[in-house]
């Protein structure tokens, strides 16, 4: 079966489950998928219920969602397509990358397979997205980044951004706008006491940004060894 073939509802549900999955080690829910998706979970559970008849989900009441071999083979297929349509409008088209995750929302739907190789070939075939997000290859095969969330590093640490997660467009206005992207170095020290924040050094001390969970959850950071 190709993702030709499947409603653009069904491939929204596989990749959403797939998204879900990819960085987190917390089970696959209904609740989840709802959310992701902005419907209703009865409405999710309807087509989970479809999407399990078919083999390309496996599901049972109040349990985690899994992906079938066949429905990951289609998600990773739709995964590539949005993150290589993603980087085509950032690298060729010159959108930002905040920009660009709800416009390759809308075209990944409409691109066949041939356009979407195409674009691979176009862009020289790159590893990872505007948002350091893996990007599949045309066989299917994944290479992600040695991450950790930044949300884990300890203080102290010498730390890569490897990846910064797409789903809030105005965080990744806030980390642009700070200097923070996919391959900058940081010095990660203590945001002080009772702050609930950390402070991300960057330009070897010539400039700090105070991050919030919110932030330090949404970045994943490769360590490059300890501070000063």
């Amino acid at each position: 079966m190709s993702v030709a073939k499947l409603s653009v509802s069904q491939q929204n549900y596989l990749r959403a489950i797939w998204n879900l999955g990819e960085w987190s080690a917390e089970p696959v829910t209904t609740s989840a998928v709802a959310q992701t998706v902005r419907l209703r979970a009865s409405t999710v559970s309807d087509a989970l219920k479809k999407l399990t008849e078919q083999g390309l989900v496996a599901h049972s009441p109040y349990g985690a969602i899994e992906l079938t071999e066949r429905g990951r083979a289609l998600a990773v297929e739709m995964v590539r397509r949005h993150r290589l349509i993603e980087t085509f409008l950032v690298e060729m088209l010159g959108y930002r990358w905040d920009q660009v995750h709800a416009e390759a929302e809308h075209l990944e739907h409409a691109a066949s397979d041939f356009m979407i190789d195409r674009l691979d070939d176009l862009l020289g075939h790159p590893a990872r997205d505007p948002h350091g997000d893996p990007i599949p290859a045309r066989d299917g095969s994944i290479t992600a980044p040695d991450a950790v969330s930044l949300s884990t590093v300890p203080h102290g640490a010498r730390v890569r951004v490897e990846r910064i997660s797409d789903r809030d467009s105005q965080l990744l206005r806030f980390f642009e706008d700070n200097g923070i992207g996919v391959g900058v170095p940081l010095d990660i020290r203590s945001g002080g006491p009772y702050s609930g924040s950390v402070e991300a050094v960057l330009d070897d001390g010539a400039h700090s940004v105070a991050l919030g969970q919110t932030a330090t959850d949404a970045v994943w950071v490769s360590l490059a060894g300890t501070g000063p």
